[in-house]
């Protein structure tokens, strides 16, 4: 896999990959660094950066302070194309296929599409899938959308089905910051069966067991950000729950 490529389509070597979502609004130089020494014992393979809502113009900063002192991919998580930031390795240009706000669909993505082109940052067409898992989000909110229902794995198939038809070459399944449980392993198993691309999951995973049940429904990349924040330690858990997870599917991380 290139240095700064998630996983490509139609994977054939089964590999977990640990994404860790940076929100620019919560941290601070002190506990960015102390994250980025943690990877240095604990591996993960990404740094996702963004959020729904950016308050402070923490974000290049923080960007910076990750390609001065890892060698881990920085991926932005954008929410709008004012995010865009030429110092990362990629972005993920999220497409919210769970909803039907034009804007998002593809609106953000005429105004951005200038920009990319000349960056230089590898892009990753995602669609992206908002999931109700128990409270608004800011992210159902700012987009104006409603999310996938909890208990309706074949609506969330179909959707996946349907972004990956019209060309989407990776799906996000995110329950979003803050939320009270995680995506079904039911409805990550329905995606997972679905569809070919890689398939991103993250939101409400705060605990080895969950982890471990996304994984086993199908998960490709597990992406993990708020319980991180309030429990850095936790990072150290998922990262050896993958590494002993791709031990046992005897691929490389």
């Amino acid at each position: 896999m290139p240095f700064n490529d998630l996983p490509q389509p139609y994977p054939t070597t089964g590999r977990k990959h640990f994404a860790v979502l940076l929100d620019p609004d919560n941290l601070t130089e002190a506990s960015c660094l102390n994250l980025i020494a943690l990877t240095a014992s604990h591996p993960v393979d990404f740094f996702f950066v963004g959020g729904s809502l950016i308050m402070t113009d923490n974000q290049a900063g923080i960007i910076r302070l990750l390609k001065e002192n890892s060698t881990v991919p920085v991926i932005l998580f954008p929410s709008n194309s004012q995010h865009i930031d030429r110092q990362a390795d990629g972005i993920l240009l999220l497409s919210l296929i769970s909803g039907r706000n034009p804007d998002f669909l593809i609106g953000q993505h005429v105004l951005a599409a200038p920009v990319l082109k000349a960056s230089g940052l590898q892009v990753y067409p995602t669609g992206y899938m908002l999931v109700d898992t128990g409270c608004q989000t800011t992210a159902s909110y700012m987009s104006g959308t409603t999310p996938i229902p909890y208990d309706k794995p074949a609506i969330a198939a179909c959707t996946a089905m349907a972004g990956e038809l019209l060309g989407l070459r990776y799906i996000y399944l995110d329950g979003g910051s803050g939320a009270y449980k995680p995506v079904t392993p039911e409805m990550i198993a329905a995606v997972r069966a679905a569809v070919g691309v890689p398939l991103i999951v993250g939101g409400g995973i705060n605990t080895a067991d969950k982890a471990k049940a996304a994984l086993e429904a199908g998960a490709d990349v597990l992406v993990i950000g708020n319980h991180i924040e309030k429990n850095p330690g936790f990072l150290a858990e998922v990262s050896d729950l993958v590494s002993s997870y791709n031990v046992a599917l005897d691929v490389h991380r």
